[in-house]
């Protein structure tokens, strides 16, 4: 003890040597530059033997040499004062841990940090900076529909405060690949790359541990990623899907020029007791140092784990563990922290605030003194939002800021940094330049360009192809104000369906919490729900068709809109006329009668006979008869009351029912935005491609009454909005005509006698 003390008395001189020896040398120095409170001059005129200046002057090259000789005694004292802390012993006090630093925001164990003081202990000097163009390279594991939304709130959090290019490595199962991918290429974020490598083909590397942990095997899938990720990959940041920043990564990725040694793993300490095993009687937790680390945020040295064999040295660990304790609880996170008991040499301790862990029994609240000091904090609980902490209202602020912040706003570019060519965004570029922006339709015919942020099975979605090949899709569009329409259509057809909403980022999160709260729509999984985000002026109606038919997974589709209730047992209906009439071998559109009632209260009919009756009585009415004959006159109302076989019908102009085709048919027109012409439009491109016009007698669906859409009232409102719309179908038709030759004359003929 005697010798310990002795040693801190050392330690204090050295340090006050060094710190006031300097200080009072250069103040009379430069003290010794004034002569009467007047600077002195250092001119070769003052420089005569005999002045007093001269004096002065040789009193000043005596204490340079008296400066020298007090630097090398500092040299002397430095080398000095790291033997003596090299000699300072390190006290184990079992495997009790103080608490959480509030200088450096840390959470280290006296017990567990023996080994590793010196490696770890804090730097004088600042994070060395980030270049201002090196990219930053981020590993994220992703399974599933509901992980891939969370991945989208923390790259929002992390673009929002970026100001370097970013490499996203996306370890991701088919699904979460799928709508990541069609994310990303969507959103087009300058300076930002994504790779996608399959975690399918990685559950063989883990799947021989037993793991109780709610993420499943993916979980442990981050033990792997020095083999997954690119040889030439030096380093990467691995975050969990529930991470939220409040800070530039540019700051964690700097905590890299930090490690020394043979540090390779970069952790935040566990906030938890789950690793003292103490949170319950008979609870036995893998083997840790002290509390363990967390691994919701890793910082991996991959050149440095290869060379020493991490894949052997963990497999090693796993091995002789689960001899005893059987399974995993925390999935990677044990393995880790077994690996890390054994080699506490690799971990380079991390303050506390690079992870603020919300979890059950957190004692995160020790590690910060204001909720303005962190920098991620991590929704490691299983209750994620719900869980208890004393500033979890901050909490949830921040991280509902980023769940509802418009993405679009994240296309900005890096200044200074110049983004590698992509061939969409410069294909796009070059398509706008070319529109006359002085052209009064100038806005609609952008439209057609506008990329929209897409993000693709919102929800979970569950399918089971019928082994028949007889399967149809219901597929529509709607926005904001048609969502109250979801469970009636869903309590009328029980089939799959493909949808796409017109939505901004909040208004994403809106429809979550409907659906979330829906019994009916719970209960459905046969239902994709495809957001395509808000921007321009224009509600993009043929986009989103497209979006919802190109995720038809069915051999068949039914091209209908939110607001129409198909009848009761039309699913099952088409299923067998799809047969009948051979439609796999055929180019037949099969027409739904549409009719509408103006009554928001109806008692549906449940049968033809039923509708007919309402149609006697005038509560029933064939669709937009009084507004709109030429829409849904070819039908032929008449010829259907009596009809009880499927009868052909042919096209006329501005003809737009309602049908049932192939998936393979073409899509919308995308030159058509808002209101007017859209079906007109693909009806037409249907009948230029032969298919055959078939109406089915005993089908029928009713459109429900709502208020006008917006983009109806500009039309009806808005002068040039129906100048710029003949303007584009004209040039539509002109389209038409070098496409299909002298098949397509008849719509400009009918279009004139019209």
């Amino acid at each position: 003890m005697l010798g310990f003390c002795r040693g801190r008395r050392k330690f204090l001189l050295a340090s006050l040597t060094l710190l006031f020896v300097p200080a009072i040398t250069w103040i009379y120095l430069f003290t010794g530059n004034f002569d009467n409170g007047k600077t002195v001059s250092l001119s070769p005129l003052d420089a005569q033997p005999h002045s007093p200046r001269y004096l002065a002057s040789s009193q000043r090259e005596s204490l340079e040499v008296r400066v020298r000789e007090v630097e090398e005694e500092n040299r002397l004292l430095r080398k000095q004062l790291s033997l003596v802390q090299s000699r300072v012993p390190s006290h184990r006090h079992g495997n009790r841990s103080k608490t959480y630093s509030m200088e450096e925001g840390t959470g280290d164990s006296e017990s567990l940090r023996a080994g590793i003081v010196a490696g770890n202990s804090s730097e004088c000097g600042q994070t060395p900076a980030v270049e201002k163009c090196e990219t930053i390279h981020v590993a994220i594991v992703c399974a599933g529909y509901n992980a891939s939304r969370d991945v989208v709130t923390l790259v929002k959090s992390v673009l929002f405060h970026r100001r370097n290019p970013l490499h996203f490595h996306l370890i991701a199962d088919t699904i979460a690949k799928q709508i990541l991918a069609t994310l990303f290429q969507t959103w087009m974020v300058p300076a930002v790359h994504v790779d996608f490598y399959d975690a399918d083909e990685l559950k063989s590397e883990v799947s021989w541990i037993p793991n109780k942990h709610y993420s499943g095997i993916y979980g442990l899938m981050k033990l792997v990623l020095t083999k997954t990720l690119p040889g030439s990959l030096e380093r990467v940041i691995v975050l969990d899907t529930d991470i939220t920043f409040a800070t530039d990564i540019a700051e964690l990725w700097a905590v890299f020029h930090k490690f020394k040694g043979q540090q390779v793993l970069g952790l935040v300490e566990n906030q938890s007791d789950w690793y003292l095993g103490n949170l319950w009687k008979n609870h036995r937790p893998w083997p840790a140092l002290g509390r363990g680390y967390n691994t919701g945020v890793i910082l991996l040295l991959l050149d440095k784990l290869r060379k020493m064999k991490w894949e052997q040295m963990w497999r090693l660990t796993a091995e002789r563990e689960l001899m005893s304790m059987l399974s995993t609880s925390l999935a990677d996170q044990d393995i880790f922290n077994a690996v890390i008991k054994q080699n506490p040499f690799l971990v380079h301790q991390l303050p506390c605030f690079w992870n603020v862990q919300l979890s059950d029994h957190t004692r995160s609240e020790q590690c910060y003194r204001d909720v303005s000091d962190l920098k991620i904090i991590h929704w490691n609980s299983p209750k994620k939002l719900r869980v208890k902490n004393k500033h979890v209202e901050f909490f949830r602020n921040l991280y509902l800021t980023f769940l509802e912040y418009d993405g679009n706003l994240l296309r900005r570019e890096l200044f200074g940094c110049p983004s590698e060519a992509d061939v969409n965004s410069e294909n796009l570029q070059k398509q706008l330049s070319e529109l006359d922006e002085d052209d009064l339709c100038y806005e609609f015919r952008r439209e057609r360009f506008t990329v929209h942020r897409t993000h693709l099975y919102f929800l979970h979605y569950e399918y089971k192809p019928a082994g028949d090949d007889t399967d149809v899709t219901l597929v529509a569009q709607l926005s904001m104000d048609r969502l109250q329409m979801l469970e009636a259509i869903c309590k009328h057809w029980e089939g799959p369906i493909s949808l796409a909403l017109y939505l901004s980022d909040a208004e994403a999160q809106q429809f979550l919490r409907y659906a979330q709260g829906s019994e009916v729509l719970l209960n459905r999984r046969n239902v994709g729900y495809h957001i395509v985000y808000k921007e321009g002026q224009f509600y993009p109606v043929n986009l989103l068709r497209n979006v919802a038919m190109k995720h038809v997974s069915t051999p068949y589709m039914f091209l209908s809109d939110i607001d129409f209730l198909p009848m009761y047992g039309l699913y099952e209906s088409l299923r067998k006329t799809v047969v009948q009439l051979d439609m796999k071998n055929t180019k037949k559109a099969l027409i739904i009668p549409a009719f509408e009632t103006l009554r928001y209260r109806l008692s549906f009919p449940k049968s033809k006979a039923e509708l007919l009756s309402m149609l006697d009585m005038g509560t029933l009415f064939t669709f937009r008869y009084h507004v709109w004959t030429k829409g849904h006159g070819p039908t032929n109302f008449a010829k259907w009351r009596t009809a009880t076989t499927p009868y052909r019908v042919e096209w006329e102009a501005d003809f737009e029912p309602y049908v049932v085709v192939r998936r393979d048919c073409p899509e919308y027109d995308r030159r058509f935005v808002g209101f007017g012409w859209n079906k007109v439009a693909h009806i037409m491109e249907l009948d230029a491609q032969e298919y055959e016009f078939t109406v089915l007698p005993n089908a029928y669906m009713i459109h429900m009454p709502h208020a006008p859409s917006f983009d109806i009232t500009k039309f009806r409102s808005n002068k040039q909005y129906r100048v710029c719309l003949k303007t584009l179908k004209e040039e539509f038709q002109q389209d038409m005509s070098r496409r299909y030759g002298f098949t397509a004359l008849k719509y400009l003929t009918a279009e004139n006698n019209s």
